[in-house]
């Protein structure tokens, strides 16, 4: 008998229901840009500001981020953000796994993309 996995498409709806209903960290659900495959990085709270596209088949690679990141988005199923507080990935890290819509603890200056 085979057990049928949810979707990303299926995990990102759900996502966007719990963050409705529950907001995500201090911003406001209706605030953030919609739900998209892949991962953002924002230089102000709530996905606002100045956008970095993460490319998330660069495994493993530091990069500094030209603006601090504040909040981030991610939709995908294999891959996560790890971010710095500290530029070449070093200082206090955070992870984000690879469904996240939060605003950071930290403005943080640097990342690396890691498989789960």
């Amino acid at each position: 008998m085979f057990t049928r996995m949810p979707t990303l498409c299926t995990a990102a709806a759900a996502l966007a229901v719990a963050l409705t209903a529950f907001g995500a960290g201090t911003a406001s659900a209706t605030g953030w840009p919609p739900l998209t495959e892949g991962a953002y990085l924002y230089s102000g709270t709530g996905g606002t500001g100045i956008v970095t596209n993460v490319d998330l088949h660069d495994f493993g690679t530091c990069h500094d981020l030209a603006q601090p990141a504040r909040s981030l988005q991610i939709v995908n199923g294999s891959a996560s953000v790890v971010l710095y507080s500290g530029a070449g990935c070093t200082g206090q890290a955070w992870a984000s796994g690879s469904l996240a819509q939060s605003d950071l603890p930290f403005a943080e200056l640097s990342y690396r993309v890691v498989g789960l």
